[in-house]
């Protein structure tokens, strides 16, 4: 029986999820509008950022070692601490003549230290609230996790664009003090979950770690839920599965982060040439709405007629809203209510049509191992979103943004053409009826 907290869950769920969503938004698009902004080329941009997805692939293979070596409050603190030194050390070199090598050498230990927050914080929810408290506020932490999505890319970006107004277009110093700050803020979250997260009874197995032979029997079935995941149905289903994980968004992949470099890069470039302040209100404030408003409706549909009543609308809805890149692109308007409705537009439909997606890899994930087969799902979800950014700058800068995205555009068959291959179960995602 676990020990009651004497802390109510609203002291730490909504700062624990505030501190895993803000370092992801940091690495994945602060980190674009950073680089751009020093001068940095689409290609390299988009490379070097890309290979940032590369913990989130892998961290499947180390989570079992969060069960296995101290607690997962441990864990937490540790990583909020080690977080807050990746910040404070992108801030530090930004402004020296090394700044390309040791931003990314900040942002990568900043990477590993958010995947492996998110394990442990995503296994302490369970061990510190009980199945009613779970239940209650899992819209409380996907909330204050799209909350920092919105203070990463929105309110973030919009501070260091004043900061370089006030003085006088400093790039290099106003992105130093805003990464400062954001030290600060990790620093806070630090000293707070130290005080304040509870201490479950049941992790208290694990503060000195396991016995070998534990070990070795966690190592075991790690290993059974891994060769599972590949065996458990026939071939052909597997193929079809893994294929549909990395080519469903294969468009968002390319788009992802060219979409965030057009948006600020400069006219005589192709771009819109949004400023900082813009650009976190456009893609950081109304993008957010979007996409978090088309995820509720998504789920709402899903739950009420099912994936499969749901899966083409979605289909359509992910692929098809891509366009407006195209007619920004072509029409070149600084018309900031244009644009804030075409991203909304974008947005929403990604949002909605992300749901298809998310609901497959829980089908694919159900059996015996539903939690280890989910966890090898989100690796291939963050593979589909790593490759094409590997070279989707590279490609933007041989063909323009025009092509681009109506090369984008051409991609979208291949969604359809996975998706064409599923089997889904009628039933499946449907609300049960209570008797």
């Amino acid at each position: 029986m676990q020990k009651k907290s004497p802390w109510a869950p609203w002291t730490w769920v909504p700062s624990l999820y505030f501190a895993e969503g803000l370092p992801y938004v940091a690495v994945m698009t602060v980190s674009l509008v950073l680089y751009k902004q020093l001068g940095l080329s689409n290609a390299d941009i988009t490379f070097y950022t890309s290979w940032l997805y590369l913990p989130w692939v892998i961290k499947p293979l180390w989570s079992p070692f969060i069960d296995i070596i101290k607690t997962k409050r441990w864990w937490i603190v540790t990583m909020q601490l080690l977080i807050g030194a990746a910040f404070g050390g992108v801030a530090f070199t930004i402004p020296t003549s090394f700044w390309l090598q040791g931003t990314l050498c900040f942002f990568w230990l900043m990477a590993f230290s958010s995947a492996t927050h998110d394990i442990a914080a995503d296994g302490f929810y369970m061990l510190g609230l009980d199945e009613h408290d779970q239940a209650m506020f899992v819209g409380i932490r996907s909330t204050f996790y799209r909350i920092a999505t919105i203070v990463g890319q929105g309110i973030l970006v919009m501070i260091a664009g004043n900061l370089q107004v006030i003085y006088r277009n400093s790039i290099p110093f106003s992105w130093s003090i805003t990464f400062y700050g954001l030290a600060g803020i990790f620093i806070g979250l630090w000293l707070w979950h130290s005080y304040i997260l509870p201490r479950p009874e049941t992790e208290g197995a694990y503060e000195a770690g396991r016995e070998p032979k534990q070990f070795s029997e966690l190592m075991q079935k790690t290993w059974e839920a891994i060769r599972s995941f590949f065996t458990k149905f026939p071939l052909r289903i597997t193929v079809i599965g893994i294929l549909f994980m990395l080519l469903y968004r294969m468009p968002e992949g390319l788009l992802a982060k060219v979409s965030a470099l057009f948006l600020i890069d400069a006219p005589h470039n192709g771009g819109l040439g949004l400023s900082p302040q813009e650009y976190g209100f456009v893609q950081g404030t109304i993008g957010v709405v979007g996409l978090t408003l088309g995820g509720i409706l998504g789920g709402l549909a899903a739950g009420k007629d099912g994936l499969k009543r749901w899966l083409w609308p979605m289909v359509c809805a992910i692929t098809l809203p891509d366009v407006v890149y195209i007619y920004m692109s072509y029409a070149q308007t600084s018309d900031l209510l244009t644009i804030n409705a075409c991203v909304f537009i974008e947005q929403f439909g990604y949002g909605f049509g992300f749901t298809a997606y998310m609901l497959y890899l829980i089908l694919f994930s159900q059996g015996e191992f539903k939690t280890s087969h989910y966890a090898l799902c989100t690796a291939f979800m963050a593979l589909s979103m790593m490759i094409p950014g590997l070279f989707a700058g590279a490609l933007q800068e041989a063909v323009g943004y025009k092509t681009f995205f109506i090369i984008v555009m051409v991609c979208c068959s291949i969604t359809f053409l996975v998706t064409s291959f599923l089997k889904i179960d009628p039933n499946f995602g449907k609300k049960k009826a209570e008797e």
